[in-house]
């Protein structure tokens, strides 16, 4: 079994909607190898696949390098991924499974406290994130992890959003009229995606000409 690192916290017929998706994403993800799954979802909402054929270890990995894994024990020096959950002037906290505290110092992504980090890099409630666990010493955030989020801000900007599958912002976007305005939507995750803008595009402006169509949090990334 593989407990992915990306949560399912909406309720209702979104609920019902992100966990098709995500029957559709995983199938996607294996549907050229031996096995059979099921999927299931844990009472913190994390899902669970579980996978049983010829080609199970194969699929295993698949999921894993796919989505990140929670991990049933967080080892020292150990890279794992867990879900923005929790900020203040002091750090951010990460749901692994386990609550992970990372210090200010930690995070590696330059000046201010984290809730000004937090704003410059677009960072939604629970977007996955990698980090090194410290065990009695302080985590930090993986150093590809560092690496997205600056590579995010050489781009052409980018608005952020949770609380929405890929599908249902790409619908959004075309609905509101802005089909020519963003090259794709990355999904960062199973209900975090990432608009990446043209090189015209004004992310402030267009997360102000979609934000009353999406009841989901969203952040910009102006390069």
């Amino acid at each position: 079994m593989v407990v992915l690192a990306s949560k399912c916290y909406v309720e209702g017929d979104a609920r019902e909607r992100a966990l098709r998706s995500l029957e559709s994403l995983v199938g996607n993800d294996l549907d050229d190898l031996d096995v059979e799954y099921e999927i299931g979802l844990r009472h913190d909402d994390f899902p669970s696949v579980t996978v049983e054929g010829p080609d199970a270890v194969v699929a295993r990995n698949v999921l894993r390098e796919t989505w990140g894994e929670i991990l049933p024990e967080l080892e020292p020096g150990e890279r794992a991924v867990g879900t923005f959950e929790s900020w203040d002037e002091d750090g951010i906290v990460l749901d692994a499974g386990t609550a992970v505290r990372i210090p200010t110092d930690e995070l590696g992504l330059g000046p201010g406290d984290p809730i000004q980090v937090r704003e410059r890099f677009g960072l939604v409630q629970h977007l996955p994130m990698a980090f090194v666990y410290g065990g009695d010493e302080p985590s930090r955030l993986a150093d590809d992890e560092r690496d997205r989020l600056f590579e995010w801000q050489r781009g052409s900007g980018r608005v952020n959003v949770n609380s929405a599958t890929r599908g249902e912002v790409r619908a959004t976007l075309n609905r509101a009229g802005h089909a020519q305005d963003y090259v794709t939507v990355e999904r960062l995750g199973l209900l975090e995606q990432s608009i990446i803008c043209t090189d015209d595009t004004d992310p402030p402006g267009l997360l102000s000409s979609v934000g009353s169509y999406l009841p989901a949090e969203l952040r910009c990334v102006v390069p």
